[in-house]
């Protein structure tokens, strides 16, 4: 058995006035993905994906990893994994190139369980539960207006709509607002358009008044009104808040009983979120920014996060992913997967948490499930009573759909033996 084809798939955006036209309440998403189908000469073909800069990431696993991949043996993942960092670790591989590492991982994991007919959590070991909870990130698409709705004063309001169909946990990020954006001096919170929607970027914050931080608190306590205890609650940071401000903000959080706080600073000092940690009693989530095995690995030794976030699509698939897991849990750690990414990335994300022992509550975005995920896979994930589950199926258990690659805009590349790049 052997690799015959790469493919690599993403699209090209319309001009922002254009889509609007079309699609007055949602974002373009499909630019910012790249799909990757890695082909063999049995005719089984396996499923990858990953986010952000999707024609930097196809360059890289045309030009750099197909020469390591076509005409050799699909099942040999973990080798394929050494090869393909191996060489771009050798110029630095933190960015598209662990990327392009992810996608082309996840589908071989997806092409090894077809091959063998069994899931990929059976491939990975088995299942630790039959299903995982769910939390609801508050990014509004489609049907769901849910970031408006928090953001607006409706923060009670959509909670309550969250458990009333079976949600218990959510994620927002109420401080953001007061941060400085991207806009430039003068202009510090003006909102800035990248890839279709406000950024959640911005410079690093030095100040928050008292002010922003009780109109920020205020968002959790209509949570807390509404519902109760019964909603968890989750608080993104986006990297956004120095040290002095991180704990303000936290300590102003302690009396709600936060379910973690994420990545409130940048991820670039550990030992400034060891400090963090020393100083509140809320968990410290380290999330998706940090790639691989060796990224997480001071977080967890240095006592500097209580969970462990990575994302499957980002920084290293499933082979990276069930490693970190396996690291948090030897230190009793809990995991969590990160996705705001993809269908493809949600469903290698799920087939890892019902493997892994240590696993918590698997992120979802409930707008992209019931929305522009079935523009691009044949089948919804199943979600019921707050929890997702998988069917009983070979490797990742979907696919894309039938003409996909023949929609507006699509780029698709493929390479062969015929056409490697290789001089």
């Amino acid at each position: 058995m052997k690799i015959t084809k790469v493919e690599t798939i993403w699209f090209e955006a319309l001009p922002q006035k254009e889509w609007a036209k079309q699609n007055a309440s949602a974002r373009q998403a499909l630019p910012n993905n790249l799909w990757v189908r890695i082909h063999t000469d049995t005719g089984l073909s396996g499923l990858g994906e990953t986010y952000y800069l999707p024609r930097a990431v196809a360059a890289i696993v045309h030009d750099v990893f197909a020469p390591l991949l076509v005409g050799r043996d699909p099942r040999d993942i973990e080798n394929h994994w050494s090869n393909m960092f191996a060489l771009v670790n050798f110029c630095g591989a933190m960015g598209a190139e662990m990327r392009a590492i992810s996608a082309v991982d996840v589908a071989l994991w997806d092409l090894l369980g077809q091959i063998a007919g069994l899931p990929i959590h059976t491939m990975l070991g088995g299942r630790s539960r039959d299903r995982i909870p769910i939390y609801n990130t508050c990014v509004g698409y489609g049907k769901y207006p849910d970031l408006d709705a928090w953001l607006s004063g409706r923060a009670g309001e959509l909670a309550t709509d969250l458990v009333d169909s079976g949600i218990t946990a959510m994620k927002i990020w109420p401080f953001d607002q007061f941060g400085p954006t991207l806009a430039g001096p003068g202009r510090e919170r003006e909102q800035v358009m990248v890839w279709g929607a406000v950024t959640a970027a911005g410079t690093l914050g030095h100040h928050i008044s008292n002010d922003d931080l009780k109109r920020g608190v205020a968002i959790v306590e209509d949570i807390r009104k509404a519902v109760g205890d019964g909603m968890a609650i989750a608080i993104e940071g986006h990297a956004r808040w120095d040290l002095p401000s991180a704990t303000r903000i936290a300590r102003a959080l302690e009396p709600y009983g936060i379910l973690w706080l994420e990545e409130i600073m940048p991820p670039d000092n550990v030992d400034a979120y060891v400090r963090l940690k020393a100083d509140t009693s809320i968990p410290i989530c380290q999330s998706e920014r940090v790639f691989t095995r060796f990224g997480f690995r001071p977080w967890i030794e240095k006592n500097a996060a209580d969970i462990i976030m990575p994302d499957l699509s980002w920084g290293g698939g499933l082979t990276e992913g069930r490693k970190i897991a396996a690291m948090a849990d030897t230190a009793y750690l809990p995991l969590t997967c990160h996705d705001t990414i993809g269908p493809v990335a949600l469903w290698a994300a799920t087939h890892l948490m019902l493997h892994a022992p240590n696993a918590l509550i698997m992120e979802t975005v409930r707008g992209y499930i019931d929305g522009w995920y079935d523009d691009v896979v044949t089948d919804r994930i199943p979600v019921a009573d707050g929890h997702l589950t998988l069917p009983d199926r070979p490797g990742l258990g979907t696919r894309l759909r039938d003409g996909f690659t023949e929609r507006p805009n699509a780029r698709v590349e493929i390479t062969t033996e015929d056409n490697l790049k290789a001089w």
